[in-house]
């Protein structure tokens, strides 16, 4: 058994999504009690009796000055930088919903920021857990693709599936100057699928933004707090050591968003793997094999749902929680198996790699460097499209340091948290 240390966690926001994460995280066997905070005092007072939370506190800063150990960040997509920047400096572990900010100055700063504190900062990324970029990154490690050298991501949700609500949920009575966010600074679903299935990071942009002309106001320029009118964006990377990548992020398309959200492929010297709405193929030269089944996400039931008898025990977790076959059920504890994922299989395993690194203090995957480059491509992405598609340079902050994090004594001790299931 692995004795470790559990903790205590703050969400801050509690809109539609931190529902489904502040369940997963109250669940975890490392997270002590959750707490929760919103602007609207209303909205996390309903959450925490809902859920049976811990409580309540009246403001973010009010957490920060708690002896809460991490924080849980799932506010609007611009706000994210500096609230975790300041979550940082006041002593506290972050887990950040995507992006990891809109600016390269914020994203330094978090850098600056978890290279100081030595604490976890971890990105919430759901691609990659996506079942495509899974199975990409375990054709990969067997060498199969051979020498990757293009690969593409797409994030195609259009707004009239979806969109509308959450922004007007979200921005009350100014909704549209909200809802018209540049597309490719929130470019974590496309991008991350690609990185972090190959691995590697971009150096060079060319974008090209479609200006859109539905004309409701949605992005209008002069309705805009974000001075755009970009709905749809197309981008081509240089990657480092050679090879391209393919980037959209497209919000008004006839694409069904609601059974597909991400999709990829990949391209390699001795294979390839192309993934559409329902259907997913590897391919090299020999011929090609379909691996939808592996990538579908199945059907959540209960554990003792009499048409599981017959099915093979290490897809019967699968079922309960909505996994994809190709996800590692087994890693995840027993407890967060028994309850419904999200984002295709995802939810499970982001909270799942937050906890354990700050239980264990050891790095996350998607932490604060790698984060950068799924979310940096897609900031100078747009200022590339700003200048009619010049071609700009993609800083990169290099790969997590070997010292990034620091033991920590802030977590209070918790008994037998090992017992994973």
């Amino acid at each position: 058994m692995t004795h470790t240390t559990g903790f205590s966690l703050g969400i801050v926001g509690a809109g539609q999504f931190a529902g489904q994460f502040s369940k997963l995280f109250d669940a975890h066997p490392y997270v002590t009690d959750v707490y929760v905070t919103d602007v609207l005092p209303e909205r996390a007072e309903a959450l925490a009796e809902r859920q049976g939370l811990a409580g309540t506190f009246p403001s973010f800063e009010a957490m920060l000055e708690s002896d809460l150990d991490a924080i849980a960040i799932f506010t609007q997509r611009w706000t994210h930088g500096p609230l975790v920047v300041q979550a940082l400096r006041a002593g506290k572990h972050v887990y950040s919903a995507v992006p990891m900010a809109i600016s390269v100055e914020e994203i330094a700063a978090i850098i600056e920021a978890v290279r100081e504190t030595g604490l976890t900062y971890m990105m919430g990324e759901t691609s990659y857990y996506n079942p495509a970029t899974v199975y990409a990154r375990g054709r990969r490690a067997e060498g199969a693709f051979g020498r990757i050298f293009y690969a593409e991501g797409d994030y195609v949700h259009d707004m009239d599936l979806g969109f509308y609500a959450a922004y007007q949920y979200s921005g009350g009575p100014e909704w549209k100057r909200t809802a018209s966010y540049p597309p490719m600074l929130y470019p974590t679903h496309s991008v991350g699928g690609v990185i972090g299935a190959i691995g590697g990071h971009a150096v060079s942009v060319s974008c090209i933004g479609v200006r859109d002309d539905r004309g409701d106001g949605v992005f209008d320029r002069e309705v805009s707090m974000f001075d755009n009118d970009f709905s749809n964006a197309t981008a081509l990377f240089e990657l480092a050591g050679g090879g391209s990548m393919r980037i959209n992020e497209f919000r008004r398309v006839g694409y069904p968003s609601h059974l597909r959200e991400s999709r990829f492929r990949y391209f390699g010297t001795e294979g390839s793997f192309e993934q559409l709405v329902e259907t997913a193929v590897w391919q090299d030269k020999e011929g090609f094999t379909d691996v939808s089944a592996q990538l579908t996400t199945l059907p959540t039931m209960a554990h003792d749902d009499p048409s599981l008898a017959d099915v093979d025990p290490a897809l019967r977790d699968a079922f309960v929680s909505g996994l994809a076959p190709v996800h590692d059920a087994g890693r995840l504890p027993a407890a967060l198996r028994a309850l419904p994922s999200g984002h295709e299989g995802s939810h499970h395993f982001l909270v799942d790699d937050f906890a354990t690194a700050v239980a264990t203090r050891t790095l996350p995957p998607v932490n604060a460097w790698e984060a950068a480059r799924y979310t940096l491509p897609g900031i100078v992405a747009h200022q590339s499209a700003l200048r009619s598609g010049e071609r700009l340079p993609v800083p990169d902050f290099g790969d997590a340091p070997a010292d990034a994090v620091a033991p920590s004594s802030s977590v209070a001790s918790r008994p037998a948290v090992g017992d994973r299931g």
